[in-house]
């Protein structure tokens, strides 16, 4: 399992943010910014693949000095390395009522990501004049979540994922980070074959299974590990610099 890739050249590594990147007090580790400029020392093109949207996580771009492109809100934007739009993918405004009617009946907590900012648990009353990314619903209750879950499968509209396994999120049909990345991946003549995925959650899970070398977090969700093409160790542990140390810097 750990050398049936090894002939294969990584020239771009995508990271998941929050559970991969980022330890559980929202910081990156030591070990993880050093393998990171190492990576990019060697010519290795690192991008944030991540959940959040560019208000949150530009500041971890910035500090890490990536001069690259990101994927936000998870593939809803996609920004370039002068962090210029390069796509958007919005969440239907109507749809975004619904799920927040949907929330209501359900007495669910939710958070909604427009293009200006991250609401918690209200909307604007004028929420058809905004330009929507990304619901999400966070349901401690399994028995509701599922509830929830099948009536936004049966919409049949939406791309929908988590980020942890009390949530639910809800991007546009066919939004994903994988296809971010595929799009990244155009921009530069780079093959997916030659990108390595971290993450932790379903909504890594396309980016790993696509990417060339699918890894995941020791503290990942069961599904990812099985998807996945190695297993790191957890965010508490560096697993992205024992990641990247393995698969970019020996090689």
């Amino acid at each position: 399992m750990e050398n049936f890739k090894s002939d294969v050249e990584i020239k771009l590594v995508a990271l998941d943010m929050d559970g991969t990147l980022l330890n559980n007090k929202g910081c990156i580790s030591q070990a993880n910014r050093q393998a990171i400029k190492y990576a990019k020392d060697k010519g290795v093109i690192v991008v944030l693949s991540t959940g959040r949207s560019l208000l949150t996580c530009r500041e971890h771009a910035d500090d890490l000095e990536l001069s690259s492109y990101l994927v936000t809100v998870n593939g809803s934007e996609i920004w370039d390395e002068n962090r210029e739009l390069v796509e958007r993918n919005l969440v239907k405004p109507e749809h975004i009522q619904w799920m927040w009617d949907l929330s209501h009946q359900h007495k669910a907590k939710f958070w909604a990501i427009n293009t200006v900012r991250t609401l918690h648990n209200e909307l604007p009353e004028d929420l058809h004049n905004f330009e929507w990314l990304k619901f999400g619903f966070s349901i401690d209750d399994d028995a509701t979540r599922e509830l929830v879950l099948n009536e936004l499968t049966a919409k049949g509209e939406f791309e929908l994922t988590n980020s942890t396994l009390k949530n639910i999120e809800v991007n546009a049909a066919g939004i994903n980070k994988a296809r971010g990345l595929a799009v990244v991946c155009e921009r530069l003549g780079i093959d997916m074959k030659n990108v390595m995925a971290v993450g932790d959650s379903r909504n890594d899970l396309m980016m790993i299974k696509e990417a060339g070398l699918g890894v995941a977090m020791g503290n990942a969700q069961e599904v990812v590990k099985e998807e996945a093409d190695w297993i790191t160790s957890s965010n508490e542990e560096d697993g992205v610099a024992k990641a990247i140390q393995k698969w970019v810097l020996d090689n």
